[in-house]
């Protein structure tokens, strides 16, 4: 999903305290619920669990093993779809046990036409798993929830290092992984939404307009990555700003934008210290990030180091 806009940069004494480029509030992660954390979850997890019913479904393992990956891969995929779909059972299982609304799987259009597009697509799916679990744990109120979310997001990230592995990429490629906030993983996985039926609780997330960037080949720190069409950033003076925010545990690390040939180039150094399936946000300050400061994003950039 593309959003095309015109944002005006809004010059202020502080980029940090300028006037929000969005026009709509959110209701922050600490305002969530226990029962909406829960719906946040089931989400993402139909997504998953639809996701490979479907592949498995039209690529057969002579397709896998046509495209490379050895004899053993088919079958593992196998149990990683019983693993999604014993996850959406699970939660939804808590919210009925909780009189809680659940919400039902949507549609959704992959756009998948090969065994290999597959597997890279299940990559990048089980790594925002892992980031959207670690990103909500903080704000579960009840131990014994926050131990379930917990036992399934190990699982997500073994998912996610088995099949790094299957592409040839390292499969834990830094020490910490980075949590993402319930909009940023909203913005991700909407992209694949279709629609939803109408019987659905609604959520109290919105996406973030969408955000992509051009690369070619394996991104490393230092190396320049360019936006692609989307957001058009329309600088009102010299004194507004835009920095590039990638994701980290143990806080947002920050890189300058610099403007390319026209509204649409922006270009961003990849800084040291980023690794692996990484994300990328535009924000109007260089201090923190938040739902007020993001512009646009998180875009996804693979940084092999």
């Amino acid at each position: 999903m593309k959003l095309s806009s015109v944002i005006a940069i809004l010059s202020s004494a502080s980029a940090c305290t300028a006037i929000p480029f969005r026009t709509w509030r959110r209701q922050t992660l600490s305002q969530m619920t226990d029962p909406d954390i829960l719906r946040y979850a089931l989400t993402l997890e139909h997504l998953e669990d639809k996701f490979y019913r479907e592949g498995l479904a039209n690529f057969t393992a002579a397709d896998f093993a046509a495209a490379g990956f050895d004899s053993t891969f088919y079958a593992n995929l196998q149990q990683i779809s019983k693993d999604e779909t014993t996850h959406v059972a699970f939660l939804t299982s808590a919210l009925e046990a909780a009189n809680e609304p659940v919400v039902a799987e949507c549609t959704y259009a992959f756009g998948i036409t090969s065994p290999s597009a597959f597997v890279a697509t299940a990559s990048i799916l089980e790594g925002v798993g892992v980031s959207a679990y670690l990103g909500a744990a903080a704000q579960i109120m009840s131990k014994g929830y926050l131990t379930a979310a917990g036992s399934i997001l190990t699982i997500e990230a073994r998912h996610s290092s088995y099949l790094r592995a299957a592409l040839a990429k390292l499969p834990f490629p830094q020490p910490f992984d980075a949590p993402l906030s319930p909009d940023e993983v909203f913005s991700l996985a909407w992209a694949f939404v279709v629609s939803c039926p109408a019987s659905n609780p609604a959520l109290p997330l919105k996406p973030f307009p969408a955000l992509a960037l051009a690369t070619a080949g394996p991104v490393q720190s230092g190396d320049s990555i360019t936006r692609e069409a989307g957001v058009v950033l329309a600088p009102k003076d010299a004194s507004a700003h835009l920095y590039a925010a990638f994701a980290s545990v143990t806080g947002p690390v920050f890189a300058t934008l610099t403007p390319g040939a026209d509204a649409l180039s922006w270009k961003v150094l990849v800084p040291q210290g980023v690794n692996g399936q990484s994300y990328v946000v535009l924000t109007k300050c260089n201090e923190t990030v938040t739902d007020d400061t993001v512009v646009a994003g998180p875009a996804l950039v693979e940084v092999t180091n």
